[in-house]
This record gives C-alpha cells, structure tokens and sequence, in this order.
C-alpha cells in the first residue's frame, strides 16, 4: 500500500507541474459543458440533456489524459526502472488509479458546480448523490484510459481506442435515440456499458427520481472500474518499443 501511495503522490507531484494538462482535465470539461448549455439557450433542452453531459464529458477526458499520460511512462522507460524496483505492477496502476481519482473529484466538483451555479442545471435529487455519480463517471474514465494505454505502443494508437471504448457507448447510450428504440440487439448491448449506466444514475438523480435500479447502476459502473484496473493490471508492459 505504501508504494502505492507513493506512486500517486509522483504522478500528482508531475501532473501539479503541467498547467496544460491541469486545465484540460479541470477546466475543459466544464467549458464543454457551458457550450452545450449555449447552444440549447431558451429551449429548455439543456436541463434534459445537462446531466448527459455531466457524465460524457469528464469521461472522455479522463479517458484521454490517463491512457496518454500512463503510455508515456512505458516510452520513457520510466515504468522500467521503477518495475526493477520492489514494485509490482498491480501497484503502479492502482497508484495511477489513486491520483487521477483525486482530480476526477475536484473535476466533478468544478463541472457540477458550474453546471448549477452558472449555468442553471436544477437538480431535485440529492446533489451530494449527484457528486458521487458523477466522480465514480470520471473514474470509470480513468480505468478504462489505465486498461488502454497497457495495450498501446504509442499516443496514436490510444486515439485508435476512441473508436473502440468511448464511440460505441455514446453512441448507445441513449444520448442519439433512447435505447428502447434501438434494434433488440443493439438495446440489450447498450444496457451493459458502464457509460449508459452513469447517464442513466446521473438523470435519475437530476430528476429526483433515484431507485433501486439508479443503484444498480452505480454497482455496474463499479464492476466496471474493478475489471479494467484488474485488466492493466495484468496486461501492463514493462516498456513499448
């Protein structure tokens, strides 16, 4: 557990000294969200599709910076010399996992808050319920990000995991067309992504509707998490050539 610790007290000591990957993970998700509020002006959309974008966009970010970040690690070498070292590699991507947690709840912090402060999102639900959704989102991001960069050789190859990870579970989210309307298939295949589940918490809470099955769904997005970090975990390179 101490090295653990050790490796997310590095990774945030790093990332503290990277203004531009601190304003991309803190600040662009909110300004995304901002604009989506800005184009659906005096429509009355925006409080329909708000917690969408609570969850969409912090997870794509936190699925961009983590893969990126952690692949840079094996390109350096970096990971190398610490794996020489009485460090397992369970460690590292949970010491990872642990930092990026960290700043996926100030991030959600940010974006809910501006989302309601500022840009007038109403929640009838738990607003505390609503942090924790949204962070465990963020998270789910982050895991997934860890479980790609273990499989990639290089930052383009990482974008190429968009494709295959992120597209797919907007695309069956519910976001485009509800997933009851979706062909069979395609609904029974959207109602096991982790990314329809945050969508679908996160408008539970916003609308005060939250039940069992709003807690259901944060234990779907939890397994999730576990089965990706479980996944880099054993699947990490020691370095990419």
């Amino acid at each position: 557990m101490r090295r653990t610790l050790a490796t997310a007290a590095r990774v945030l000591t790093q990332i503290r000294h990277d203004p531009r990957t601190i304003a991309l993970m803190l600040v662009v998700p909110s300004l995304l969200i901002g604009l989506m509020a800005w184009i659906f002006t005096d429509t009355g959309t925006f409080q329909h599709i708000g917690p969408a974008m609570i969850a969409l966009f912090p997870f794509v970010v936190m699925f961009l910076v983590t893969s990126i970040a952690t692949l840079r690690e094996r390109r350096s070498g970096t990971l190398e010399r610490l794996l020489s070292m009485p460090l397992a590699k369970g460690e590292f991507i949970f010491g990872y996992a642990i930092a990026f947690t960290l700043i996926s709840i100030l991030q959600t912090i940010i974006a809910v808050s501006f989302a309601v402060l500022v840009l007038g999102l109403e929640i009838s639900g738990s607003l505390g319920l609503l942090f924790f959704v949204a962070a465990l989102d963020a998270l789910l991001g982050t895991s997934l990000g860890l479980m790609a960069s273990a499989f990639a050789r290089t930052e383009f190859q990482v974008v190429q995991f968009m494709p295959l990870l992120v597209l797919p579970q907007f695309l069956l989210s519910g976001l485009l067309l509800p997933r009851e309307q979706l062909p069979e298939v395609l609904h029974a295949i959207g109602d096991w992504l982790p990314l329809s589940h945050a969508i679908d918490a996160l408008g539970d809470v916003a609308a005060g509707t939250e039940d069992s099955a709003t807690f259901t769904s944060l234990l779907v997005i939890g397994a999730w998490i576990l089965g990706a970090l479980l996944i880099g975990s054993l699947t990490l390179r020691r370095r990419t050539a």
